[in-house]
């Protein structure tokens, strides 16, 4: 039996607007005197504010200008002030020891590891393997599946790799992170 949601419902109100039929123009809405009043004011003031900019630029050059002589006792002391005092004498020796200290650098070598590789999942079922195989090829990296027979059963792991560095396997972790392949293991090659 079909429902019967038509019978429940009450009828709909004869004033509801219907989305279909175009929509009356509206009559403009009257303006009153103050968004006028305020344009002026704003024109007004810009105005005169350009005025007097005007009005100072002109003039600049009709002020005199004019020096004032310096008594000789003025003279005297703005020439003390001028001049500049004796550096104080350093209280400490290191900055002397410093000239002459000599720093001995010991050369090291950077000890590297060897290759790593990136292993981002393992799984019971070899198309699952797959898929993901497939998610991390889209990302623009290479991927292999490997099986492995242990005590629990086959296993088929996605791993990246080898990584001559780590710092290179690590942009690639966050490569996968930001494509939303999460849980990789960065991990030697053996």
């Amino acid at each position: 039996m079909a429902h019967q949601d038509y019978v429940a419902r009450p009828r709909a109100a004869k004033n509801k607007k219907n989305p279909y039929k175009p929509k009356a123009k509206k009559a403009p809405e009257k303006v009153g005197m103050a968004p006028m009043v305020i344009g002026v004011l704003i024109v007004l003031i810009v105005g005169g504010f350009a005025y007097g900019l005007n009005f100072m630029a002109s003039n600049a050059d009709d002020v005199e200008v004019t020096e004032i002589e310096l008594s000789p006792q003025t003279q005297l002391s703005k020439q003390v002030e001028d001049a500049l005092p004796e550096p104080p004498k350093e209280k400490w020796t290191y900055v002397e020891g410093l000239k002459h200290k000599e720093v001995q650098v010991e050369a090291y070598e950077v000890e590297e590891k060897g290759p790593y590789k990136m292993q981002c999942a393992s799984f019971r079922n070899e198309g699952d393997a797959q898929r993901l195989k497939a998610r991390i090829a889209f990302t623009g990296l290479a991927s292999q599946v490997r099986q492995s027979k242990g005590s629990t059963g086959t296993w088929y792991k996605v791993i990246l790799g080898p990584f001559e560095r780590k710092r290179e396997a690590e942009k690639a972790k966050h490569k996968l992170r930001n494509n939303k392949i999460n849980g990789c293991q960065i991990w030697l090659w053996t």
